[in-house]
């Protein structure tokens, strides 16, 4: 068996240091490194992964995206698999400022207190590349979410798209961080809180967590003081608060880690392979 090859196609001028150490600690015998790639460029790059290796040979090189823009690197997905035509292609993951591993950590993490299904779930910061990915599986799993954004336009939208994806998912709604705050009582009814806000913004405070007397399980995604909700620690992990249990982003890390090296080897298993949110939510349920 010839050896693993992985191209890393970043979206920033510098590949990432760490995708690459994490590629490396996943068995990866060779790793190439590219930066500043954009999506109308992109062909020479997978033609070169494509046209090298025949037969299974063909499955022991891949392709991870990555980079700091989220949307940027999506788009670079797209032109990525556009490349490829009937068997002749390459296994590829999407996972671009560890939005997917990220989202798919938090969601099983919280799934270990409760069952997710007709669970009252509350996404803080929903609209964004993590928020996004995180009410999509927690409504996979049949949970009853809501999702927060400072507009209701973008609230209202992000479901839109979400429920286009995910079909058996009715029970999504959008809310304003402000109509929230307004209303104690539907705060209350949240068993699943996952805060997925920009760093250093405080969503809820801890008086207004030590409240909850419904409260199953709380997840602070961000990292950068002060926190997304007051009185989770980065490194948190199960940590009783409320009537539950708390994460921080360190908290989740473990299991984050462990889904992206596996994520990583498993693109060796097959040339046939696209993991984003869902696939790799899978292999993080696995992982458990």
């Amino acid at each position: 068996m010839p050896s693993r090859i992985l191209l890393q196609l970043d979206t920033d001028p510098h590949p990432s240091s760490f995708d690459s150490v994490v590629a490396i600690d996943s068995g990866v015998d060779h790793l190439l490194q590219y930066g500043n790639v954009q999506a109308e460029s992109v062909t020479s790059l997978v033609h070169g992964a494509m046209f090298t290796r025949g037969g299974e040979d063909l499955s022991q090189t891949a392709i991870f995206i990555g980079g700091s823009n989220v949307h940027t690197a999506e788009e670079l997905m797209k032109s990525v698999s556009k490349v490829f035509f009937g068997p002749v292609r390459v296994s590829v993951m999407l996972d671009a400022n560890g939005c997917n591993t990220t989202a798919a950590a938090a969601v099983v993490a919280a799934s270990r207190h409760i069952s997710l299904r007709n669970a009252t779930a509350l996404v803080l910061g929903g609209t964004g590349p993590v928020g996004q990915r995180v009410a999509q599986l927690l409504a996979l799993d049949g949970a009853k979410v809501t999702l927060t954004s400072r507009t209701q336009t973008k609230a209202d939208s992000v479901c839109a798209e979400i429920q286009n994806r995910v079909q058996d998912a009715p029970n999504l709604t959008g809310m304003t961080s402000e109509t929230l705050l307004s209303d104690p009582h539907f705060l209350n009814q949240q068993q699943i809180i996952i805060a997925c806000g920009a760093a250093g913004v405080e969503l809820l405070n801890e008086d207004q967590i030590q409240k909850l007397s419904n409260l199953s399980v709380a997840i602070d995604l961000n990292a950068v003081p002060p926190a997304g909700l007051g009185g989770i620690g980065v490194a948190d992990k199960a940590k009783p608060i409320a009537s539950g249990v708390g994460y921080g982003a360190i908290g989740v890390g473990g299991l984050k880690m462990k889904t992206h090296r596996a994520a990583i080897a498993s693109l060796f298993n097959s040339n046939d392979q696209a993991l984003d949110a869902v696939e790799i939510y899978k292999i993080a349920k696995d992982i458990g």
